[in-house]
């Protein structure tokens, strides 16, 4: 395992992160088995979120008396300064610390969601005076939509950017990888697998490994997994005519039905929570059904309003049946629910 600098900032971190997102599904026992296992490997950088259930617990009680050997970042999709604080408080309590190494503010997005977090009395003001004070190390920012991240990178407010990177989004590699890193900011490239979709994990980080300047954060629910990605770093990285087929294969059968969760088809006119309805069948893979359930419910209730208008389908880059994925990902989520 190699590290490097997170970006301009004091911070070295592991080549290969590890994102908490699966540890929601494990018993409290068996997560921390996990998080230090990873440790042991030599990862040393976790990455969770608020919004993550019982992730941030489960990292703090892991990485107890040992605070100073990992980084750890997490992140709010507050926008406003009381909010984002709130958030911070209970973050903090969590992880068993009393500071964070970077605070991330989460999926800006819209022109909205900038304004409101960056101006006054926004969640931005908040992360600064929260450095001052020493509860936060280093402030980042994440998106899922290209253009409003290179806005981000080249805006001078963070030192980190996270999006989606993998062999099916790539549309970071073209612009967004090389903007960060000409404004002295990390890349950390979220969902290796495409949140799920990309089932062949030796292919997915040989594209990864590809690319560089990128540092992948994969989610973990048991040491083989750990193990197996990481034993594609104790390698030369040699991508062969085999693996081309097997890359191509995945952009033509999920491109079509792959939402990227840019949100260009938002804001829908009749109320329908589109982006994260979309992703439904995702997050039910990724936190089990019993739990996306509760997680979802609003954007997945929010499908019944669908007026079949057509206007998102119009909207989408990727001219995706927004539409029919929403009933098929309504349909699944009415399963689950009587389950």
């Amino acid at each position: 395992m190699r590290y490097v600098k997170l970006g301009t900032t004091d911070l070295t971190v592991s080549e290969c992160g590890f994102g908490c997102i699966p540890i929601i599904r494990l018993a409290n026992d068996e997560a921390v088995s996990v998080l230090r296992y990873a440790y042991e490997r030599g990862i040393t950088y976790f990455d969770t979120a608020n919004a993550y259930r019982d992730s941030e617990e489960k990292i703090g009680t892991a990485f107890a008396g040992m605070r100073d050997k990992v980084v750890i970042a997490t992140k709010s999709l507050m926008r406003k300064a009381e909010g984002i604080t709130g958030h911070l408080e209970n973050s903090l309590r969590m992880l068993k610390t009393d500071y964070i190494d970077l605070y991330q503010l989460h999926q800006i997005a819209q022109e909205q969601d900038l304004l409101e977090a960056t101006g006054p009395g926004g969640a931005l003001e908040a992360l600064r005076k929260a450095k001052a004070e020493g509860k936060v190390r280093h402030i980042g920012v994440t998106s899922h939509s290209l253009p409003m991240a290179v806005r981000l990178v080249k805006s001078g407010l963070f030192e980190t950017i996270q999006f989606p990177f993998n062999l099916i989004e790539e549309g970071a590699k073209d612009e967004l990888i090389g903007a960060a890193h000409a404004h002295g900011m990390a890349f950390i490239g979220m969902k290796p697998f495409g949140g799920g979709v990309i089932d062949n994990a030796e292919v997915a980080f040989k594209y990864l490994r590809d690319q560089a300047g990128a540092i992948p954060i994969p989610g973990f629910e048991s040491r083989e997994q750990v193990d197996e990605v990481l034993s594609f770093y104790e390698l030369g990285n040699v991508i062969t005519d085999a693996d081309r087929v097997v890359m191509d294969r995945y952009r033509q059968e999920l491109g079509k039905r792959f939402c990227r969760r840019c949100e260009y088809c938002q804001p829908c006119p009749h109320g329908v929570m589109i982006t994260p309805a979309m992703g439904y069948p995702i997050v039910a893979s990724r936190m089990s059904p019993k739990v996306a359930v509760e997680f979802c419910k609003k954007a997945m209730e929010s499908v019944t309003l669908c007026q079949e208008c057509g206007e998102c389908r119009e909207k989408c880059p990727y001219e995706l049946p927004v539409t029919d994925i929403l009933k098929a990902n309504y349909a699944l989520y009415q399963k689950h629910l009587a389950q």
